[in-house]
């Protein structure tokens, strides 16, 4: 992948309170987040990336159940990330 380990813990950081908080919603859904801009520009510099594609509507979708759930259980979290994240919805 794209990110080191450091980029990693800094996200896991930021969005999940420490580096070991691997598991919460929030870190979940910056780190799909990070990986869904990666894979949009490899799929701009390569359009017939059709296994690329794949991966990334699976991805979409899992951060999508990850971001209902969230709204679910705590819709000012909710708010507050899809502002800092800058995912329209």
């Amino acid at each position: 992948m794209h990110l080191s380990s450091q980029e990693k813990k800094d996200i896991f950081k930021k969005f999940g309170g420490s580096e070991a908080n691997t598991g919460s919603t929030e870190a979940q859904i910056a780190m799909f987040t990070e990986r869904i801009n990666y894979i949009t520009g490899h799929l701009k510099q390569n359009p017939k990336d059709f296994a690329s594609e794949l991966s990334l509507v699976k991805l979409v979708g899992k951060r999508r159940s990850l971001l209902d759930y969230l709204s679910k259980q705590d819709i000012f979290k909710y708010r507050d990330l899809i502002k800092v994240l800058g995912i329209r919805k």
